[in-house]
């Protein structure tokens, strides 16, 4: 899924200015690692045991891959999930229709407008992590090629969309807070996608999956599937993964159930079969694994 660039005419965007800027090292605000991974969104306190590596143990025989200390990794598999049991849920409140592909729901908010949907899902997450290390490494494309600095957002550059065309524009300053990432990242949902997305990942093979990692197809339609975390058999080497999506329309984020092997839960066997992998509500083919630059 995807939305084109130009969708406001004439609209005042707080968006980065049409040009590129060197950000020196000391420039930048690095947050030290953390013996607890930070989940800003939270209006109450965060609980270990409701989260998902407390959730969802390895299939039988295998072992969590290794990840760094402090590593976006480290932090998906942190992510705190609502009660075993809840609905998910649509942007406007209805229920969505199935519920039977989903295995929890990750206790993140979706916002009241039709915005947080696929490829908007995983930029939340990969943005709410950087937000807790360094908040001016934030940035995402548009699906028109222009490149989103969140440092540049609060520092006061932005552009407008005019018909067909972008220009630079001021908007008001502010301070790096979550709202104004939030803010941020509802602008950047109007405009980026799919299509932006994969351009801004690198292709990784199927079976070298990690944490953090997106299935993405880039396209109208098109989908993209987070995966969460990655779990290794000693001896077979067989690697699993444990997925989450938002989808159309904007949706809670929801880890997903397999389906086609239930036997598995949530986990999924990372093989193609006949070329493609298949997710509950999409099918993507082996090659479409990307990893953030």
């Amino acid at each position: 899924m995807r939305r084109s660039i130009f969708l406001v005419g004439l609209a005042f965007l707080s968006l980065p200015a049409l040009v590129t800027y060197n950000r020196p090292a000391a420039a930048q605000t690095l947050q030290p690692a953390s013996t607890s991974p930070r989940y800003e969104w939270l209006t109450k306190p965060y609980n270990p045991q409701a989260a998902l590596a407390a959730r969802f143990a390895p299939p039988a025989g295998c072992q969590r891959v290794a990840v760094t200390p402090g590593s976006y990794g480290e932090w998906l598999r942190g992510l705190p999930l609502r009660p075993r049991g809840t609905a998910v849920r649509l942007h406007d409140g209805r229920l969505k229709d199935p519920q039977t592909v989903h295995a929890a729901v990750i206790d993140i908010d979706t916002g009241l407008r039709d915005l947080q949907q696929c490829a908007d899902a995983a930029i939340r997450l990969r943005a709410e992590y950087q937000f807790t290390r360094n908040f001016r490494s934030i940035h995402f494309h548009l699906t028109s090629g222009h490149d989103i600095w969140f440092g540049d957002w609060v520092d006061g550059k932005g552009f407008q969309v005019q018909g067909e065309d972008v220009v630079a524009a001021p908007r008001p300053a502010e301070a790096p807070t979550h709202a104004a990432l939030r803010r941020y990242l509802d602008v950047v949902f109007t405009y980026a996608g799919t299509k932006s997305v994969s351009r801004e990942m690198r292709p990784v093979p199927l079976a070298q999956a990690q944490p953090g990692d997106v299935l993405v197809l880039g396209g109208s339609p098109g989908h993209a599937v987070t995966v969460l975390d990655v779990a290794e058999h000693p001896g077979t080497h067989v690697r699993y993964a444990l997925l989450a999506q938002s989808y159309m329309p904007a949706q809670d984020m929801h880890v997903l159930r397999n389906v086609e092997e239930p036997q598995l839960g949530a986990w999924f066997r990372l093989a193609a079969v006949d070329g493609m992998f298949a997710t509950p509500e999409w099918d993507f083919e082996a090659d479409q694994l990307k990893r953030w630059q």
